[in-house]
């Protein structure tokens, strides 16, 4: 699945406290990025499950950037508690061949156009030379 203009698509999960301001403040300052990226405004990114982020690759995302507060997440545990969940798929992404760089982690704050724009323009690159996501078989799923 690739965008109208023939890129890969890149989600933006970006936290309401931190990151999706930041990415608003971006377009108040005219500034642009790719339009192969949607942003979904999210409270916080520890409630998307593992599968989430497999799922997304699996209908042609071709590159996920979690934006949030980092450690200062408002809500207690949440941050801790996510970076274990991404552990885990790293591990997945890396069982099911996919490159672990299509899935970025980044603290953005609520003004922080530059590092919003550097980080989308990466994944932007990224995907261009990796190309859609391709899986190699799943080791969990038994031989038809």
């Amino acid at each position: 699945m690739t965008s109208q203009n023939g890129e890969g698509k890149i989600l933006i999960l970006a936290t309401e406290a931190c990151a999706y301001p930041g990415a608003n403040s971006v377009g108040q300052a005219h500034s642009s990025y790719p339009a192969n990226t949607y942003i979904l405004r999210v409270r916080a990114p520890v409630m998307f499950p593992e599968h989430f982020y497999i799922d997304c690759f699996r209908k042609g995302i071709s590159g996920i950037i979690v934006m949030s507060c980092g450690e200062e997440c408002p809500y207690e545990g949440a941050y801790k508690a996510f970076a274990r969940r991404i552990d885990r798929v790293y591990q997945q992404m890396k069982e099911l061949g996919l490159d672990i760089r299509r899935l970025r982690l980044t603290a953005i704050c609520t003004v922080c156009n530059r590092p919003f724009l550097k980080e989308v323009n990466d994944m932007n690159r990224l995907i261009r030379e990796l190309g859609p996501p391709v899986f190699k078989e799943d080791p969990r799923t038994p031989a038809q």
